[in-house]
């Protein structure tokens, strides 16, 4: 059996129609998804993502076949509607590739086998890096990658109406240009009032945070610096961003928690987050305080050593009633 896509003899083909149904073909690990991600997201139909859809798990084999089924459903409305759709899926066996041919001359539509002809080797040294549901066996991998090479000859009688190597289609251009536009939409440049100060919300806790958030402007809180919530129902964080961080110029964000020093202080009190992580570890543990966690009232870790007396609530009344009025203020917010 051959092993390799060498010294072919079918002429070079370059054509990708517009619209058209495009089947990606290769063994797991050969970098379909990569090629896949250069098409607009709503042309994918990824069959890992509608196994994960049917089980919770893109790598159930054992739901493979509902997977299918539900992706054929999308499938066929695509088509209907004469819109490019890109299979992301091996398509080594046959009878997988003629049900997709098959479909396509249903609605008149023209066929791409799209192959991506990466060496097993690679295909193999990939499947380490995946997640133990996402990994396939190496055995799996070589059968898929000597499918794909006995395939390509005659993937024409197959039906299909194009045959193309990825490595001689240009992609770039088309991925660059739609990450511009999304650039030029968060910036602005396009007219639009673009992310705004939701950009470094978004470079930080990530994108599922940005629906739940809202600047609070003209708070008090946090001594002049900006303050933002995140909040969902009954649940909220607020947080501070921090413009001088050390005085360095530094730019982060400190999350407003209780005293982490004295439990009957009400004092606001902040610890640096940088990531969603942070978020999530702050809003669910109870391992105690944050090494650099600094209270209003009683300073940082570096502080709560000092006498008694430097600590005492009445030392400072007025200034810690105001302090304490601002929390709660915010908390009821």
């Amino acid at each position: 059996m051959k092993t390799t896509f060498e010294g072919t003899m079918q002429s070079l083909d370059t054509t990708i129609p517009d619209p058209a149904l495009i089947v990606l073909i290769g063994a797991a690990g050969s970098g379909k998804s990569t090629w896949a991600s250069t098409w607009p997201s709503t042309q994918v139909l990824e069959l890992d993502q509608f196994r994960a859809m049917v089980s919770d798990e893109a790598g159930d084999q054992e739901a493979t076949l509902s997977a299918v089924h539900v992706m054929h459903t999308v499938l066929d409305a695509r088509l209907a509607r004469k819109r490019t759709t890109v299979i992301d899926a091996t398509n080594t066996e046959e009878r997988v590739r003629a049900g997709l041919v098959q479909m396509a001359r249903n609605y008149g539509m023209p066929t791409v086998a799209f192959l991506v002809s990466t060496p097993a080797s690679v295909c193999v040294e990939r499947q380490a890096a995946r997640t133990l549901d996402r990994a396939v066996p190496e055995g799996v991998v070589r059968r898929q990658h000597a499918e794909a090479v006995a395939a390509f000859p005659q993937l024409r009688s197959e039906g299909f109406d194009h045959v193309v190597f990825a490595d001689n289609i240009h992609r770039l251009e088309p991925l660059l240009k739609r990450a511009s536009d999304t650039r030029r939409r968060e910036l602005g440049w396009d007219g639009g009032d673009g992310l705004g100060g939701l950009l470094l919300v978004r470079r930080t806790f990530g994108e599922q945070v940005l629906p739940l958030w809202r600047w609070r402007d003209n708070s008090p809180l946090a001594g002049g610096d900006r303050v933002g919530e995140i909040r969902l129902g009954p649940d909220r964080l607020i947080l501070a961003l921090r413009t001088d961080v050390d005085g360095e110029g530094d730019v982060g964000f400190d999350l407003l928690v209780g005293c982490p020093y004295d439990d009957e202080c009400d004092a606001p009190a902040w610890q640096p987050v940088s990531s969603v992580t942070d978020l999530w570890t702050a809003h669910t543990s109870d391992t105690g305080l944050h090494p650099d966690a600094v209270c209003s009232v009683h300073g940082g870790p570096d502080d709560v050593d000092q006498e008694a007396d430097d600590h005492n609530q009445d030392d400072d009344p007025e200034g810690r009633a105001d302090l304490e009025e601002q929390f709660a203020a915010a908390v009821r917010a």
